[in-house]
């Protein structure tokens, strides 16, 4: 494994811990894999970590003339806070599928944009995209079963990011060695 490993600004690294220690919560509630917990338990976290946590991290990501970093978190942290704010509100299944769709789209354009910063940082938004494009078929669907999926993918999100940033404040590997071309294949004939 590549040794090389870029530790990010501090705001990156804490943002993405915030980040991961989110969606680790929604995903385990929504997928209510322990028992007596559900998606109702994350709102606490969703508010202060995933919501205003990563707000507050993004404003300072653009004080720091860093863009991606500052669009990602403010725009990462409304979601949560709005998520978190209308929990315990009844909206129709087709208004909730629409915001998790337009928030979807929020997470697209991040993995595009992530896009040479690492496999890590891209595939933790490129999971939340399909983590949200999920439940928000689930809540047009009125489907429990591919909400219960979507939440697995929420949890493998988290996981990434969490590792992501924990790997730069380790200095552990995030990359595979790449082999060099025509290295280790022989022909024969």
């Amino acid at each position: 494994m590549d040794n090389e490993v870029p530790a990010g600004s501090t705001t990156s690294t804490l943002g993405h811990l915030a980040l991961g220690l989110t969606l680790l919560a929604f995903g385990l509630g929504t997928t209510r894999v322990i028992d007596g917990v559900t998606v109702a338990d994350s709102v606490s976290i969703a508010t202060y970590i995933g919501g205003i946590g990563l707000f507050v991290l993004g404003v300072l990501a653009f004080r720091d003339q860093d863009a991606f970093t500052g669009t990602a978190f403010a725009g990462l942290g409304a979601f949560w806070f709005t998520w978190a704010a209308g929990a315990d509100t009844k909206f129709s299944s087709n208004a909730a599928g629409l915001f998790l769709v337009l928030f979807a789209l929020l997470a697209l354009s991040l993995a595009a944009g992530a896009a040479g910063t690492g496999l890590l940082r891209q595939g933790t938004y490129g999971l939340l995209f399909l983590a949200l494009v999920l439940l928000a078929i689930g809540q047009f669907a009125g489907s429990s079963s591919l909400a219960k999926v979507a939440g697995w993918v929420a949890v493998v999100a988290g996981a990434v990011a969490w590792y992501g940033a924990t790997a730069a404040l380790a200095k552990w590997p995030t990359a595979l060695p790449r082999r060099a071309a025509g290295r280790g294949v022989t022909a024969t004939g």
